[in-house]
C-alpha cells in the first residue's frame, strides 16, 4: 500500500511539475526578454541541481543562487577566529559544530585539521548539544559555533537561555548568526546583479513570516514568491515569477502556506529578541551590512565567547584565486572560477562554497558537470567520490 501511495503521490507532483513548466514557457515567450530569479537558499540551490530543474527552464529564465548558505557566507576573519580559539592553549577547550562548518578553509587550515592537531571538535545535530556536553565535561570551556540564518537562530537562542537557567558556568557560543532580508537589501542597493524577481526561502520565512520581504516589494519593486523545496514547489514559484514579470505585477505571494503564516513563528521570534540584539556584522563577499546580524545581549554576556575570551576579530582573508564571493552574489557562476574541479573540488575544498553541502559549487560538481574539468573529476572518481 505505501509503494502504492507513493507512486500515485510521484506520478502528482509531476503532473505538477509539468503544468508549472508550461506556465513558465508561456510567460517566458510572452516576456521575449532575459528573465533573471535569485533564490536566497541553500537548500533551494541544491535541491534545484539535484532534481535537473535548471536544465528544464525555458532559454530566457535563469535561476541564479545568491547568499543563502550559512557556511558560505560567514566572513572569512570568522573562520580564522574559531579555528584560533580550538587551537588556544591556556585552558582545555572544545568546540561544537555542526558538520559544514569543519571542513571550511580559514588562513591557518580548518577545524578539522585543527583536530587533526590534537584540538577538541565535536560535531554536533543541536545546539543543545552543545549545553549537555559542557554538563559532563565542567572541567573543560564548552564554545558553541554558532551560524546560520534565522533558521538556526532560535536553537542558539534556546541553548543560550537554557545554559543560563542550569546554571552552566562553561557554556559560551561564538555567534556569527546572520538575518536574510538585510543581505537581499544589499544586493539590490549595490544595483551589481540585474534581477526580476526572488524565489524566498521557505524555512526562514516559516521562522520569521512571509511578509518578512514586504520592503522588497515596495522599496524595489521586485516580485517574492516564497517556496518550499520540493521541484514542484519551485516550479511553482518560478512560473508566479514570470507571470508577475510578464504582467507588470510586482506582488509578495506565499506559495508556501501549508507551512508558512504571515507572521511566523512568534515564539521563536520571541526567543530570539530575548538573548539577541541586531547588530552590523560582516559578510563573505558583502562586507559589513548595517542591522543583518544576531549580536549576543549584554545581559547574556556570560555566554558570549567573543566577551569570555576577550576575542578581536582577525581580518577577512580570502583565499588567493577563489571567487566563492562572487559567486553567492550571482556575479558569477562555480564554472567562471579557475580552481572549480582542479584545484578545488569536494575532496580539497579552496572555499566554502565547495565545502558546504548547500554550496553553489559542490551543487555544480555534483549535479552539473558542464564545465567541470577532467581533471577533477577524475581525482574524485578515483576517492571513490563520482
Amino acid at each position: 500500500m505505501s509503494i502504492w501511495f507513493e507512486w500515485i503521490r510521484m506520478r502528482s507532483r509531476l503532473a505538477e511539475v509539468q503544468i508549472s513548466l508550461g506556465r513558465l514557457a508561456q510567460a517566458a515567450k510572452t516576456v521575449g526578454r532575459k528573465m533573471i530569479f535569485m533564490e536566497v537558499c541553500g537548500t533551494h540551490t541544491m535541491s534545484a541541481f539535484r532534481s535537473g530543474l535548471h536544465s528544464l527552464l525555458p532559454s530566457n529564465v535563469t535561476l541564479l543562487s545568491g547568499p543563502g548558505c550559512p557556511v558560505c557566507v560567514t566572513a572569512q576573519g570568522d573562520i580564522d577566529l574559531l579555528i584560533q580559539l580550538a587551537l588556544r592553549q591556556d585552558r582545555p577547550m572544545t568546540i561544537c559544530t555542526y558538520g559544514d562548518m569543519i571542513r571550511v578553509p580559514g588562513r591557518d587550515g580548518s577545524l578539522e585539521k585543527a583536530r587533526s592537531c590534537g584540538a577538541d571538535i565535536r560535531v554536533i545535530y543541536s545546539a543543545l548539544d552543545a549545553v549537555r556536553l559542557a554538563q559532563r565535561l565542567p572541567e573543560r570551556e564548552v564554545v558553541l559555533a554558532a551560524v546560520g540564518f534565522e533558521t538556526t537562530a532560535p536553537g542558539t537562542a534556546a541553548a543560550i537561555s537554557e545554559a543560563k537557567r542550569l546554571g552552566v558556568k562553561n557554556f559560551s557560543a561564538l555567534a556569527s548568526h546572520k538575518r536574510v532580508l538585510p543581505a537581499m537589501m544589499a544586493l539590490l542597493d549595490a544595483g551589481e546583479v540585474r534581477l526580476d524577481g526572488f524565489m524566498c526561502p521557505g524555512h526562514v520565512s516559516a521562522v520569521m513570516g512571509w511578509e518578512l520581504y514586504r520592503p522588497i516589494v515596495e522599496k524595489h519593486g521586485m516580485p517574492c514568491v516564497v517556496a518550499g523545496f520540493e521541484e514542484h514547489c519551485m516550479a511553482a514559484a518560478l512560473a508566479l515569477l514570470a507571470e508577475m514579470v510578464r504582467d507588470g505585477r510586482k506582488e509578495l505571494i506565499n506559495a508556501y502556506p501549508e507551512v508558512v503564516a504571515p507572521q511566523g513563528n512568534m515564539r521563536a521570534q520571541e526567543l530570539m529578541d530575548e538573548v539577541f540584539a541586531v547588530g552590523d556584522v560582516r559578510w563573505r563577499a558583502l562586507g559589513t551590512i548595517p542591522g543583518s546580524g544576531m549580536i549576543i545581549r549584554k545581559e547574556y554576556a556570560d555566554f558570549d565567547a567573543a566577551v569570555r575570551f576577550s576575542l578581536g576579530m582577525p581580518e577577512d582573508h580570502e583565499p588567493a584565486g577563489c571567487i566563492c564571493g562572487k559567486v553567492i552574489t550571482g556575479m558569477a557562476t562555480p564554472h567562471e572560477c579557475k580552481l572549480f574541479g582542479t584545484a578545488c573540488t569536494p575532496i580539497n575544498p579552496i572555499g566554502p562554497c565547495m565545502v558546504s553541502s548547500e554550496g553553489t559549487c559542490q551543487a555544480w560538481f555534483k549535479y552539473h558537470r558542464v564545465g567541470v574539468k577532467r581533471a577533477g573529476l577524475e581525482a574524485c572518481t578515483t576517492r571513490g567520490i563520482a
